[in-house]
């Protein structure tokens, strides 16, 4: 068994790596670390977990996060998961980060959509950025994993196979609706069920911190010069994303060859679907750690057709703890879909 420390174990994302791991073949939590809840058991702030597990949570210093385990599992924000990775390295631990720390490339795009300068750049080549579906190769053995975000990985998939194909270059244009889960498990005015429940609104549009590494990553998988215009909106529903991107195809180009491109991309993947007598929908995906994709064609416009494209995913699950796992797994040679492979629940 190989052993991990899980930090950030009393958010939803913990909850859900946690629930997952706890029924793990191959691995084992020795070291569940918290801001909150200190001292007390997994129930406190997780009681579907209660009597599941006898670890409570702990206030660890980067020290004691790396000290006796194989792997540390951070859902930190930036700069604590920074100082974490420190340890790790100097203790040869492997490390998986679901923030957005190392997930970018460029120290300047950082700076820019986190709004501070990376004291540790050179770490940021070090890691692999954690798509399964496109990044598989790099995954298996890798040391250091950048987890996707959640809005990140619902686009990423939706236009990676056009990406592949060509397809995608210039300007694309991105709405994004997410659950409040998405925010974290400390309360805010604007996930406050009541004013969230009935509404719809709209944050950090045209500059949300996953902006530059969709970009980046559909530029490695052959988009060109990709100007990227995304708007996120805050949704009425607790789990779940539902992505719809717009770009524009040369005029000879059909939506059955784009349905063909996403079919052949996904032909063989666990947990990404492409629906055949219907579009992508989040209650097909809620809970679960797959994803949709799908496609429709509009009318020519100036010379080109004009394509939408859309994903959906639970942000939770397939979005951020479910993936982690994914990678988890494929860092260690396992099957990637240990512990992942049951549908999500409907209604």
């Amino acid at each position: 068994m190989q052993k991990a420390t899980l930090l950030g174990g009393s958010g939803f994302a913990g909850a859900e790596i946690l629930r997952r791991l706890l029924r793990h073949p191959e691995i084992e939590v020795v070291r569940l670390g918290a801001a909150d809840h200190l001292g007390q058991p997994v129930a406190a702030a997780h009681p579907h977990l209660e009597g599941l597990t006898d670890l409570r949570f702990e206030e660890l210093s980067a020290e004691q996060a790396v000290s006796g385990v194989d792997v540390v599992i951070m859902g930190l924000p930036q700069a604590a998961s920074i100082e974490v990775m420190q340890a790790a390295r100097a203790r040869d631990v492997r490390v998986l980060d679901l923030s957005g720390a190392f997930r970018l490339r460029n120290p300047a795009s950082y700076a820019r959509y986190y709004g501070a300068v990376h004291p540790n750049p050179e770490l940021l080549t070090e890691f692999v950025y954690g798509q399964p579906e496109w990044n598989r190769a790099q995954l298996s053995g890798a040391r250091y994993v950048a987890s996707p975000g959640c809005f990140a990985t619902c686009i990423e998939l939706s236009l990676a196979p056009f990406a592949r194909a060509g397809l995608l270059s210039g300007g694309v244009r991105t709405v994004a609706l997410t659950g409040s889960s998405g925010a974290g498990a400390s309360p805010l005015a604007t996930t406050h069920h009541p004013t969230r429940a009935h509404n719809l609104r709209t944050y950090k549009p045209l500059e949300h911190a996953h902006t530059p590494e969709i970009v980046e990553n559909l530029e490695l998988w052959g988009a060109q010069s990709l100007e990227l215009a995304f708007v996120p909106i805050s949704a009425p529903l607790t789990r779940g994303i539902f992505a719809t991107s717009f770009f524009s195809v040369a005029a000879d180009v059909s939506e059955a060859r784009l349905q063909e491109l996403l079919g052949a991309a996904y032909a063989h993947e666990r947990f990404v679907r492409v629906p055949q007598a219907r579009l992508p929908e989040v209650v097909a995906v809620a809970t679960s750690n797959y994803a949709e994709v799908g496609v429709v064609c509009g009318d020519l416009r100036g010379g080109r057709r004009e394509v939408v494209a859309f994903g959906a995913l639970d942000n939770l699950v397939k979005g951020g703890a479910g993936q982690a796992v994914q990678n988890l797994n494929l860092m260690f040679g396992w099957d990637e879909a240990l512990t992942l492979a049951e549908p999500g629940s409907y209604p």
